[in-house]
């Protein structure tokens, strides 16, 4: 028994010595990450964090030409190009590692990709979809073929080529740091220097051609640019996975803004961020690939920016598209309280102590509502101080609710009036129409309205025209 208790005790001691070996080994990586004391770790986190600010900016210009695929074609399509550096530098120096011939060759047939791709697309009838996946396709089984036979070549076992396709973050040094680094500044000097021309490319390319601006000049430097970043990058996330950092980030500001400056900053400091958060997460696990937790952590900013984005987001439209339907509730109710009471004369008394009671069945009929519809949308314009109720007799406005009810019925009739009047739709069909567009009429085209269309004064109390049609 003493000998088990000591083997026990021994075993306890020894995993907790070994936890908390790991623990301190977990806690130096995460303050060699956090606080960059590592070179290695300090200079890949930087190089990654610039990689993803350089690709959010170009891919944003990507994402608002519709051209995602044209990077996923640019990015396949380097493949071959860095597979035929490496066996002309065999053949020709004795050594193909060179990063900067790999590179170059990269970029040889990343723009002859692009070039196939605008050639096809000008010369033939394919469009741009078809073209860029043609290109991709090729471009990629090409490099596939030519990867194969290298792979026969005594000097392949040292090459390091594989590491293109998924990228080898780890394995970044200086010069890589340095073109990362030149990359990102060239990419926001050409996004602030050429901010106004590819606004406009990006949004009206066939304005932009009628002022007499250079549009095929820029889109090559915006695909020029495109094709730097996708080049450099390519040793961070490689081949199959650069396209994601381009776009994701990109993606990502899309959701929270509609400004097109905003929308740069914000896709700068998404790919900022992934590329820093990311290759930090692989720093501490190093047995995780560091391209893939970099896509996975910029699609997690994504699913966040779908989800709370405040300009295109699920959970901001959701609740934009709630707000507005009980709006129009609100003036449904307002309005058909107004017809209601309007059956008593041409300008009825709307509030006060001798308004008559609205009845409930009448408001029911007004809208095909069902009694249990009626009274939450009753109870929301109770909270707002427009109705007060009658108990089973009905309900009558206020006197903000009369001055809303009379607003809302004014505006859909001078709808209603302008349809009549100068797009010619008959006057029986027109309160569907009017009542799809009413809820949305701002002061200004209010204003416009009332000064084109001088019939619809009228000398009224509260200023609300007939309808041109008899009343439903």
């Amino acid at each position: 028994m003493k000998m088990c208790g000591g083997t026990l005790c021994a075993l306890f001691f020894g995993l907790a010595a070994v936890a908390e070996a790991s623990a301190g080994s977990l806690r130096d990586d995460f303050s060699s990450v956090v606080f960059l004391r590592d070179y290695n770790t300090r200079l890949v986190l930087i190089s990654t964090a610039l990689l993803g600010v350089a690709g959010g900016l170009a891919g944003s210009f990507l994402l608002l030409r519709k051209r995602s695929l044209m990077g996923d074609a640019l990015s396949h399509a380097t493949l071959p190009g860095i597979v035929l550096a490496f066996m002309f530098a065999v053949h020709f120096t004795g050594g193909g590692r060179s990063f900067a011939v790999l590179i170059t060759g990269a970029a040889v047939t990343g723009i002859l990709g692009c070039v196939v791709v605008l050639l096809i697309r000008g010369l033939t009838r394919v469009k741009d979809d078809a073209a860029m996946g043609i290109v991709l396709s090729v471009f990629y089984g090409a490099g596939v073929v030519l990867l194969s036979v290298v792979q026969h070549m005594p000097e392949a076992g040292t090459a390091g080529l594989e590491s293109f396709l998924y990228g080898k973050t780890a394995s970044m040094v200086r010069t890589d740091f340095y073109l990362v680094s030149g990359a990102a500044v060239i990419s926001l000097f050409a996004s602030l220097a050429l901010f106004k021309e590819f606004r406009l490319l990006c949004f009206d390319e066939e304005y932009a051609r009628s002022m007499g601006w250079p549009t095929h000049a820029l889109d090559v430097l915006m695909l020029l640019l495109v094709t730097l970043v996708t080049v450099v990058g390519l040793q961070a996330v490689g081949v199959v996975l650069i396209i994601a950092f381009l776009i994701i980030p990109a993606a990502s500001a899309r959701m929270w803004t509609s400004r097109f400056g905003w929308m740069l900053v914000l896709a700068a400091g998404f790919g900022g961020a992934s590329g820093w958060l990311g290759a930090g997460l692989s720093a501490l696990a190093p047995g995780l690939p560091a391209g893939a937790v970099i896509v996975l952590t910029a699609a997690a900013f994504f699913v966040l920016s779908l989800l709370a984005g405040p300009d295109r987001g699920i959970v901001g439209r959701a609740v934009r598209a709630a707000l507005l339907k009980r709006r129009i509730e609100r003036q449904h109710l307002l309005r058909g309280i107004y017809e209601v009471l309007e059956e008593t004369g041409p300008a009825p008394q709307l509030a006060g102590e001798g308004t008559p009671v609205v009845p409930w069945a009448a408001l029911e009929r007004k809208r095909s509502w069902t009694p249990r519809e009626l009274r939450r949308v009753v109870r929301r314009a109770y909270r707002q101080g427009l109705v007060e109720t009658m108990g089973r007799a009905g309900l009558r406005l206020t006197d903000a609710g009369a001055r809303a009810a009379a607003r809302v019925t004014r505006n859909h009739r001078l709808w209603e009036i302008y349809l009549v009047e100068h797009a010619d739709i008959a006057p029986t069909h027109v309160d569907r129409d009017a009542d799809a567009v009413e809820h949305i009429l701002g002061a200004d085209i209010i204003r416009r309205l009332e000064a084109t269309l001088p019939s619809a004064a009228r000398p009224a109390a509260d200023g609300v025209p007939a309808s041109p049609h008899p009343i439903r």
